[in-house]
């Protein structure tokens, strides 16, 4: 097993008798942060807080690790990114949207993330990666950095990289996360779906334990912690400072910020705009959609139907649809009074099939 070096394990011990002298007068003036919460919605809020509190001209270092959930970028869709179904069937299990920019990432107690915080003059993401790349390193894994300043290891990557170019450089290093749930999360296939926002970059990826048996998140973090105070030595003060989600409870950023994270509005409402194109042949002919949806909103969609069988002609009931669906929050038209059609009309059959689309 790898052993701590003897300044770490001072670190260590200087970090477990510090606590926040006061909750309600929190200070980001420390260069690195420890959270001991597995809360996600308090971890992601907490970052940013960091990143709008901490002075700019001084670096900085987050570590935390997340219960399950996917994290999404700001501008990113959450129905092109996730897949929602397989999220749904893991009961407990959110996604999130950041409010940093990037690409879509799975979260567990098998991986760290981390983030480095530097001045926008100073700023210089192939060197933040490099801090990464030499932890790994460190531990006895010979990794590289690729031409997107991912880490990998051959061609599997074992970090996400997500920067924001407010010099906020994060990611979420894989040591033995699941792999299998990860897949199952941020598989989906909606080619068809086009979207203003920013799209994920898929790769294989692995965990570090697959190169090295007895790597934990102690391992990684402390190694992560050396490489951070080498590349900055006049980061100060140079102890960790240990955080606890109970201390910063009555902070009002963190209340609200905790709070907006799970809201519609900030979880779907925050989608840029998108227009999807889906088709499906029924027994009476076969239906092409288009639909455009802003801000989770459905601005317009169109309904054309080819191949009609028997002459059917249901327009004036497919335009019905076209009013009802309109002004409707994407995918969450379930609770919404539909339309009363014929029990032969084909558009009957056809509703059922869209809000099918819309849910998935």
């Amino acid at each position: 097993m790898l052993l701590l070096s003897a300044l770490i394990r001072r670190r260590v011990l200087h970090c477990h008798r510090r606590s926040f002298a006061s909750a309600t007068l929190p200070s980001a003036e420390h260069s690195i942060y420890l959270s001991r919460s597995t809360n996600p919605y308090f971890n992601l809020t907490f970052e940013d807080w960091l990143f709008r509190h901490k002075t700019p001209s001084e670096p900085l270092l987050f570590l935390y690790r997340d219960d399950p959930c996917v994290v999404i970028g700001r501008n990113q869709n959450p129905w092109k990114e996730v897949n929602l179904p397989a999220l749904r069937a893991r009961e407990g299990v959110p996604f999130i949207r950041r409010r940093s920019g990037g690409g879509t990432v799975y979260h567990d107690l098998g991986n760290t993330n981390f983030s480095i915080h530097l001045p926008r003059q100073s700023f210089d993401r192939h060197a933040t990666a490099q801090i990464v790349l030499r932890a790994v390193r460190a531990l006895g894994i010979d990794a590289n950095v690729n031409d997107r300043n991912d880490i990998c290891v051959g061609k599997e990557k074992i970090a996400y990289k997500i920067v924001n170019r407010r010099a906020y450089h994060h990611g979420t290093m894989l040591i033995s996360t699941e792999l299998k749930t990860l897949g199952d999360l941020l598989r989906t296939n909606k080619d068809t779906m086009e979207t203003k926002g920013v799209a994920s970059v898929r790769s294989p990826v692995c965990n570090l334990r697959q190169f090295s048996t007895n790597i934990t998140h102690d391992h990684f973090v402390n190694a992560v912690i050396d490489e951070f105070l080498d590349e900055y030595p006049t980061a100060l003060p140079r102890h960790i400072n240990l955080v606890d989600e109970a201390d910063w409870k009555d902070v009002e950023y963190i209340k609200h910020g905790m709070a907006e994270l799970p809201s519609w509005d900030w979880a779907y409402g925050q989608t840029p705009e998108f227009i999807y194109k889906v088709k499906n042949t029924f027994s009476w002919g076969t239906a092409h959609v288009t639909i455009r949806s802003k801000h989770g909103v459905i601005l317009e969609c169109k309904i054309h139907v080819s191949d009609s069988v028997n002459g059917s002609d249901s327009s004036q009931s497919f335009e019905e649809i076209e009013r009802f669906v309109q002004d409707k929050k994407y995918g969450f038209m379930q609770n919404e009074k539909i339309p009363v059609l014929g029990v032969d009309d084909p558009s009957t059959e056809f509703i059922s099939w869209l809000l099918k689309v819309m849910d998935s």
